[in-house]
């Protein structure tokens, strides 16, 4: 099942967030996550909270869904004008899952239409959906097109069979392309995601998986080192032995054969799992994350950003359901983090991208550690990014201790 929510302070029912997190907010670009929490099949290796129809249970369902969306963004829009936080058009949105495409086409652009009412859409603002290949069809892409999306992220995540067996992925390889023709002919950008790492994947698997995503043209792609989550059916097959444990040589070897692939075939490295033809196809809803930008995250479990302050929404649709009837904040908690704990995250983050951290951001004790070379490379150098990954072997890029000592902490 999902993993557990964190701990934090109580969120208050009315939304309200402090007068602090106005501070600054028109400097700010403003994004809204909706998270669409169902799927036909729950994945052995998922550890998302998701649902399918027999783990639902009563008080929620897919029909009613979007309009329980639709009205927890109209609740966002008056908590934060109450906070005092100025009203800011949307540049991007992102409907994640989940299987998003579970959702008739036309819910998934009710929602949309809900955020254009609230907050308005910035010019060129970028609007991606996640989709599966066998939830989709030509007429899905032109309505989604039609109202709105600009992206799909489509999980394609391998294309060798045994390999999908594994990781309870029931699409077929063949979907894969046609979703993309299709959305292609819907005037969509294309992304498709991809998984290293599954246990008995070769090196040789994970290469024809490559080649076979960068046949299809897509405008960006998405390559993830598969992490074991306790509690997932694919953690338990490892503890019986049913099947090999992941291995960090391997998931180095991969990444760093994605890089190759991918660079050889036009595509440009900007974060540390994502890789785009050029600047304009980068995703830019996660580089607002990256960045620290302002973002609200609908539906249950949904997590949210607004000037240093966090907050995450009760887990199960059918609770999730209750608050958004009560005309309560569905969050069930939220924290703001110190200065310290803000900037350790801003490093972390900021390396992860090829911008890099611009030293002038770090206190003076650690732009003298920028002297040193490991430092050096960390902050300011893509390729020394690279590097990291290399030593670390899972594309986790810093160890929390090396940032730490950076930073004096």
């Amino acid at each position: 099942m999902p993993s557990t929510l964190p701990l934090g302070d109580p969120a208050p029912a009315d939304g309200r967030l402090p007068d602090r997190a106005a501070a600054g907010a028109a400097d700010r670009t403003f994004s809204v996550y909706v998270h669409i929490p169902f799927c036909a099949v729950r994945c052995g290796y998922c550890d998302f909270n998701t649902y399918t129809a027999s783990e639902l249970g009563s008080g929620a369902s897919q029909d009613s869904y979007a309009d329980a969306a639709a009205r927890e963004v109209e609740f966002a829009a008056g908590a934060l004008r109450a906070s005092g936080i100025p009203g800011r058009p949307v540049d991007t949105v992102f409907f994640g899952g989940g299987t998003p495409t579970l959702l008739p086409a036309e819910d998934l652009v009710r929602i949309l239409a809900g955020i254009r009412e609230a907050w308005g859409l910035a010019d060129g603002a970028e609007v991606t959906t996640e989709a599966n290949p066998e939830s989709v069809t030509p007429e899905t892409f032109r309505v989604l097109a039609a109202g709105g999306f600009t992206r799909v992220s489509i999980g394609m995540q391998s294309a060798v069979p045994h390999v999908l067996k594994v990781l309870d992925r029931t699409h077929r390889p063949s979907r894969v392309p046609l979703a993309v023709q299709w959305a292609r002919e819907a005037g969509l950008s294309v992304s498709v995601d991809l998984i290293y790492g599954t246990p008995g994947e070769s090196l040789a698997d994970w290469e024809t998986s490559l080649r076979e995503a960068v046949s299809y043209e897509p405008d960006h792609v998405s390559a993830y080192a598969l992490i074991i989550e306790e509690g997932t059916k694919l953690a338990a097959q490892i503890r019986r032995g049913q099947v090999p444990d992941i291995d960090d040589d391997d998931h180095a070897d991969k990444y760093l054969l994605a890089d190759r692939v991918l660079k050889d075939a036009g595509f440009d490295w900007y974060e540390v799992s994502n890789w785009s033809r050029d600047a304009s196809g980068r995703c830019r809803h996660n580089l607002a994350y990256w960045r620290g930008g302002d973002w609200w995250g609908v539906g249950p479990g949904a997590h949210s950003h607004v000037g240093g302050l966090r907050w995450w929404n009760v887990k199960h649709p059918s609770a999730y359901q209750q608050r958004i009837d009560a005309r309560e904040s569905p969050a069930a908690g939220r924290e703001e983090p110190d200065d310290e704990a803000r900037l350790l995250e801003r490093v972390m983050l900021m390396s992860r991208i090829s911008d890099g951290l611009q030293t002038s951001e770090l206190p003076a004790s650690a732009r003298r550690e920028v002297a040193g070379l490991i430092a050096d490379e960390l902050v300011d150098g893509p390729a020394a990014i690279r590097g990291a990954i290399r030593l670390t072997l899972r594309g986790r890029l810093l160890a929390d201790a090396v940032v730490r000592r950076l930073l004096g902490f």
